[in-house]
């Protein structure tokens, strides 16, 4: 077990800081609440972002750039939404050595700014549908930060669209949630429940929210994205108005969406162990490392090097990308070489050494489960692919069992906090409460409604708080 690394059963927060710190993820910064991601940390974000930008564009939404200053008036438009983001705010009052006619508004999200270009940019039934994501940082001010999961700073995308009718812009908002829902699932192994939010939970200013929930390794749940039905709402705030095919003038329907580097932290607490960070191969920066082993330094220099480098790049051709890396840290024992990439979540450690070179193989072994095997060089091209695939399809498995394992079913209130308190995870209830309801089912329990599952949206029966018949079932549970 790792010596520098917490056991999660013993602290689970302290782990999880702890693996962040030995995988070189991220660092505090100077400012309180804000990060600073590394390179490692990076590399993860940036093919999570791949994933989804592919995705994205696959359904016909382009790239744009938005401003992170917005002015204060914009937020005062829409009473919901500022009334929902005020406490979290960062304004700026003085710029260039003076102080501003208006202040400024550091960028929350971006519903209010796009709006107003929007209204700018749609006339006519033509100009719709508009469909614009971006790739930015947002600010909100947290008065509990924790690195990735919550931070003053932190990375997403965030796509707004505009649409003619209703029908169209709520097909959009489940639409993005099914492509948040798919890349979750195949490219980083998170088993998430999708579903509606309940009143108390919606995003402010939206008419309905959609959400992708997680269940951490700990049994809490991480909303890992979500998708916003925003109605007229916002349209109306910023005049978004278009001439129809009939020639009569009328409001868009609005919709917005968003993941974070919030998602770093549910694959850290959803897949990582007690010797450090593990990742699913599809969203690894390194897939694979390469360990050339042997103390004879021209052997080295002259035959495993070269058969090292070789192997690289067949591999590396064959992934498709920069993936695979040689490890040529000499001057560490090759138990210290092999824990560095062990607690990095390197998903593939390749050791080639002097018996290694005379069998023509590589001694592969996998980070997820330890196991070894023996791959013969002329097949590697071949079967490290598929290896890596079978360790996204097997990951991705244990977290559904994982889940499956830690979900239960309340029928009252009493049962409901007998659940939380012993056993935690995922509580399935029949619901039909109000926000004050939620909000004193939280005082009681620390439970809050994670979303009506979308695939069970039929369902009905008993509320398990109110009593009343006809509630649709929920999903329950602590949450970060």
């Amino acid at each position: 077990m790792a010596k520098n690394i917490t056991p999660k059963e013993k602290d689970f927060s302290q782990w999880y800081l702890d693996v962040i710190k030995a995988a070189e993820l991220a660092d505090y910064a100077p400012v309180r609440g804000c990060m600073v991601v590394r390179p490692t940390g990076y590399s993860i974000w940036e093919n999570i972002q791949q994933h989804f930008d592919k995705a994205f564009k696959e359904t016909g939404h382009v790239n744009a750039q938005f401003p992170m200053f917005i002015p204060q008036s914009f937020l005062t438009k829409e009473a919901e939404h500022v009334e929902g983001f005020a406490p979290e705010c960062a304004v700026v009052t003085h710029a260039g050595g003076e102080e501003l006619e208006e202040p400024l508004i550091v960028r929350p999200t971006s519903e209010t700014v796009i709006g107003y270009m929007y209204s700018k940019w749609i006339q006519s039934w033509r100009d719709l549908p508009l469909l614009i994501n971006q790739w930015c940082n947002v600010v909100r001010w947290e008065k509990r930060p924790r690195l990735f999961l919550r931070t003053s700073e932190f990375l997403w995308q965030e796509g707004h669209t505009a649409h003619a009718t209703k029908e169209e812009a709520v097909e959009e908002t489940e639409r993005m949630l099914g492509v948040y829902e798919r890349i979750m699932r195949e490219d980083l192994a998170l088993p998430v429940v999708a579903g509606v939010k309940t009143a108390g939970e919606r995003f402010p200013g939206a008419d309905n929210t959609y959400t992708c929930e997680a269940m951490m390794s700990d049994t809490k749940a991480v909303q890992a994205g979500t998708s916003h039905y925003l109605g007229q709402n916002f349209a109306k705030a910023f005049d978004i108005q278009f001439q129809d095919q009939n020639g009569e003038m009328t409001y868009a329907y609005t919709t917005s969406w968003g993941v974070s580097t919030r998602l770093i932290g549910a694959l850290i607490m959803t897949h990582s162990d007690n010797d450090g960070l593990v990742l699913p191969p599809h969203v690894a920066g390194v897939k694979a490392v390469i360990m050339p082993i042997c103390t004879d330094e021209e052997k080295i220099k002259n035959t495993i090097m070269p058969k090292a480098q070789e192997i690289k790049d067949a591999l590396n051709k064959a992934l498709g990308g920069l993936y695979v890396k040689i490890d040529e840290n000499f001057h560490m024992r090759p138990g210290d070489r092999f824990f560095y990439h062990l607690q990095k979540g390197v998903p593939l450690r390749l050791e080639l050494g002097e018996r290694e070179f005379e069998s023509r193989t590589l001694r592969v072994v996998r980070r997820d489960t330890g196991e070894k095997l023996g791959i013969a060089w002329q097949d590697a091209a071949e079967k490290i692919p598929q290896l890596l695939e079978t360790i996204q399809n097997d990951m991705l498995k244990k977290a559904e069992q994982f889940r499956t394992e830690h979900t239960y079913k309340a029928a009252d209130f009493e049962e409901f906090k007998e659940i939380i308190d012993k056993k935690g995870g995922f509580v399935e209830a029949y619901f039909d409460g109000t926000p004050e309801d939620e909000k004193a089912i939280k005082e009681a329990t620390g439970a809050t409604p994670r979303c009506y599952p979308l695939d069970r949206l039929k369902e009905t029966g008993k509320c398990f708080y109110t009593g009343k018949e006809g509630a649709r079932l929920c999903v329950f549970a602590k949450a970060y």
